[in-house]
């Protein structure tokens, strides 16, 4: 790992505990949620905690680098570094006390992300990775290293999806799991998608595809997976983007692309 990478590693780390512990010891009983660009899509003052507590730790840190965050952050850089963050991936889940909710953060690094941490603070895991150095996942019991799922028939695939909040998206992507579904084994909702990435890379899911997404919603999670062994891509090239993110074990990949209709890149 270069000094670099390994300066900003340290940081993405201390910054996802920092804000993950933020979330699971001072959530509020009672905890209010504000609508963003639908009524279902939900904000709460715990999302905006995190976010100005990662904002702050990083421009302590750092404060020549630029800063894009889901609630609002965007700070331009002064350096060749952008840290993308996601104070809290899966906030309909937080506001109902489902566990499955996570703190995303990554650094761009020239316009390629390099490394990605995801905290899973209620599952007490951490998902980790730099760039040519592989994927990790962090729990009391220690680190050890991910490696995707090694299927390699599409029917036998556990496949995870999400979905947007507009109805108009939804009746689109609802169309989407009524072709696949046939074609596979299962299909999960899980409602975070940095660690619906994260688990594809750990091969607890063989494979996830959302459409709509932001690149705080992916810049992490897609770097794990790929570094645990996935492939990954968007619409149109190698990295996902708002027109799709797909992450999926290599044995499995191209019956994705095909059965989600993408042509080879």
């Amino acid at each position: 790992m270069k000094s670099a990478d390994s300066e900003l590693f340290s940081i993405a780390q201390a910054v996802a505990e920092a804000a993950g512990a933020l979330l699971l010891r001072e959530r509020p009983v009672i905890l209010h949620a504000q609508a963003k660009s639908s009524p279902t899509d939900a904000v709460t003052e715990m999302d905006k905690r995190a976010e100005t507590l990662i904002v702050t730790m990083l421009s302590e840190a750092r404060p020549h680098d630029g800063v894009l965050g889901e609630e609002g952050a965007n700070r331009p850089t002064k350096t060749n570094v952008r840290w993308i963050v996601d104070p809290l991936d899966g906030t309909v889940n937080y506001l109902y006390g489902l566990p499955l909710w996570s703190v995303s953060i990554a650094a761009e690094v020239d316009g390629a992300v390099c490394v990605g941490v995801v905290d899973v603070p209620a599952l007490g895991r951490r998902y980790a990775a730099v760039r040519g150095s592989g994927a990790t996942c962090a729990t009391a019991e220690g680190v050890r290293p991910l490696a995707a799922s090694a299927v390699n028939d599409l029917g036998m695939s556990l496949v995870a999806t999400g979905f947007g909040y507009a109805s108009e998206g939804r009746a689109r992507q609802a169309t989407i799991v009524a072709d696949l579904l046939p074609r596979v084994r299962d299909i999960r909702r899980l409602g975070s998608a940095a660690l619906d990435l994260c688990l594809v890379g750990d091969g607890q899911l063989d494979a996830y595809y959302e459409t709509g997404l932001n690149p705080w919603d992916v810049a992490a999670g897609a770097l794990i997976a790929e570094e645990a062994g996935a492939r990954i891509r968007g619409a149109v090239g190698a990295w996902p983007d708002g027109g799709m993110a797909l992450a999926a074990a290599p044995g499995i990949f191209s019956a994705m692309e095909e059965s989600l209709g993408l042509r080879p890149y």
